[in-house]
């Protein structure tokens, strides 16, 4: 059952029905969109009609999995659904953050049978999330940082390039990569946000009281050294609980490397190493596919809650 009906939404269901087949002969998967709802109106096969009560929807179509690509506004009813699908024994799927932050600890509470995937939320296309739920688990990391948020790369590159904040800003509106209002990204409250959320995911900190310590992106800009590239650099460190930074500073290696909406993050390892993952730029698509992913790991594999 798919929440959202905007262009992720759309492209969820427009995959389903172009790969289908595909994800049936890979993964032995019958994967099918039962229902959408919107903001008012919800379509169930080829009838559409007013929005009914979720959990008897849940109970009349057998959805296994809720999806979830609403927007991160605040609004209650994200969290509501939410924990009434993990409660009806559905796995939740979404690429909503506002919930996530605010809900936490509720949400996993209610997860008791069901798994709580949230890729889409915490870097789309590129599994970030994945690395800090799962695969790293017994690596010891010590601290995360990265650049989550393709906005603040590109206007910081357009900005190395000699243009004014106004007009590159406009670029990457242009461009289709920031939103209308960017505010979120220049502040880091999204990069923060992302962040806050890997964090549950690898020291089990509760978002809801996690800090948030920003420097936005403002002229004039900090000097970097020459051929540096200045970067809007997301962290936390497992020794300093409850805090997650976003700072304008001169970033080498993976980071320094981004172009455009491209996005990296880098995970401190102790012993084993860096280990760093990027690429996966910004899109309804690509957030989409993330979605499947997580879709299909649900289904496939046996975990409860956001573990």
């Amino acid at each position: 059952m798919l929440a959202g009906r905007g262009p992720v939404g759309r492209q969820f269901t427009e995959l389903i029905a172009e790969r289908g087949e595909q994800w049936r002969a890979d993964h032995g998967l019958d994967l099918r969109v039962v229902a959408a709802r919107g903001r008012e109106r919800e379509r169930i096969g080829r009838e559409e009609g007013p929005l009914t009560d979720l959990a008897g929807l849940l109970e009349r179509t057998g959805a296994e999995v809720f999806a979830q690509a609403v927007p991160s506004d605040g609004d209650p009813r994200a969290a509501d659904e939410a924990l009434t699908a993990l409660r009806h024994g559905a796995h939740l799927v979404t690429a909503t953050k506002s919930h996530l932050l605010a809900h936490w600890t509720e949400l996993a509470a209610a997860a008791t049978g069901s798994s709580v995937r949230i890729s889409a939320a915490t870097g789309a296309a590129m599994p970030a999330g994945d690395l800090a739920r799962s695969v790293l688990r017994g690596f010891d990391v010590r601290s995360v940082s990265g650049c989550l948020n393709g906005t603040s790369t590109f206007v910081l590159d357009r900005l190395a390039e000699g243009a004014d904040l106004p007009s590159a800003i406009a670029q990457a509106q242009r461009s289709g990569i920031a939103e209308a209002d960017p505010t979120a990204d220049l502040s880091g409250t999204d990069a923060a946000t992302k962040f806050r959320l890997l964090a549950a995911l690898l020291w089990g900190w509760d978002p809801a009281t996690t800090r948030f310590e920003g420097e936005p992106i403002a002229e004039p800009l900090p000097a970097v050294p020459e051929g540096g590239r200045l970067r809007h650099i997301a962290s936390a460190d497992r020794d300093e609980p409850g805090v997650v930074r976003v700072r304008l500073r001169a970033a080498d290696g993976a980071l320094a490397a981004l172009r455009g909406p491209d996005k990296a993050v880098r995970y401190d390892c102790g012993e084993a190493g860096e280990i760093v993952l990027s690429g996966g730029r910004s899109s309804p698509r690509g957030a989409a596919l993330s979605m499947i992913k997580d879709t299909i790991g649900a289904l496939l594999e046996s975990t409860t809650g956001f573990r």
